[in-house]
């Protein structure tokens, strides 16, 4: 039942979409085939232009498109591989600092005193001016795109860590040292599994963000990537291909989410379900 409800939405506003495109219907109710149109013309008209909005049939034909013959640029995988690539490596060194950072500072409260203004100044600066630096300093290859993705992602990760290290139970932790456990047993048995729910809730965002990153990199100099595929559309206004490219970094995001999903069942099976999943059980 769920999925039909979620597949009739789809068709109804795919459908909706396809029919604004193809026919204006302008006020004494007569339907039009879609055509370029000037201002007042289309001021005067319902419906959408297909030439600014395009329409799903255009859509369909472009990723076809892509995947059969390819882009102007380079084969469709290798945009893909590329800009994957940048996402994955930007997750990874950012989610690894974040995290081992967060739990740090989460347990030295001097330190976390001391830093907090700096990290929150650093958290503030617009990403964007990050890329377009990044770009500057390492040039139009992948590293740039790394560093956009892991900016992104470190500060995602980083908070959510830092506040799971912050929210372990005390009274657990003075048992563990009253039982003779170091400071580095207490944070690997206690702190870190304590914090993992929260870390992994992060990870989740943390991904999308990659994406954002490498994507947002890409636009702004690349010689690969699905980022340069779409601002090559925009600048020659083929909407089409900027749809196109939105849905093929949407199918990568929920291939990952699904992937972080499993991994996160697996590894947090010894907590006791929640009140929601037991309701599922």
């Amino acid at each position: 039942m769920v999925w039909g409800v979620r597949l009739l939405i789809v068709a109804v506003g795919l459908g909706a979409w396809e029919f604004a495109a193809r026919y204006w219907v302008d006020f004494d109710g007569n339907t039009h085939f879609s055509k370029p149109l000037d201002w007042k013309d289309h001021a005067q008209r319902w419906g959408i232009d297909q030439f600014f909005y395009s329409q799903p049939s255009q859509i369909w034909e472009r990723l076809y498109d892509w995947f059969t013959v390819g882009p102007s640029s380079g084969p469709i995988w290798e945009h893909i591989g590329v800009t994957l690539w940048e996402a994955v490596a930007g997750f990874v060194i950012g989610s690894i600092g974040g995290v081992v950072l967060g739990v740090l500072l989460g347990r030295a409260r001097f330190f976390a005193e001391v830093l907090a203004p700096f990290i929150k100044a650093a958290n503030a600066i617009p990403r964007i001016v990050l890329a377009s630096l990044f770009v500057i300093w390492f040039g139009l290859g992948l590293s740039s795109k790394i560093a956009t993705a892991v900016v992104l992602v470190f500060f995602a990760v980083f908070f959510n860590a830092f506040q799971g290290a912050r929210e372990v139970d005390r009274n657990v932790v003075n048992n563990a040292r009253i039982l003779g456990a170091s400071r580095m047993k207490v944070l690997t048995s206690i702190v870190v599994p304590s914090a993992t729910s929260w870390i992994l809730a992060s990870l989740h965002v943390a991904f999308g963000f990659a994406l954002i990153g490498a994507v947002v990199g890409e636009v702004i100099g690349a010689k690969r990537g699905l980022g340069l595929l779409i601002a090559h559309s925009q600048g020659t206004f083929d909407a089409a291909g900027i749809y196109a490219g939105m849905i093929i970094i949407t199918v990568i995001a929920l291939g990952a989410e699904w992937l972080l999903t499993a991994l996160e069942k697996r590894l947090l099976r010894w907590r006791p379900p929640t009140a929601s999943e037991a309701v599922h059980i």
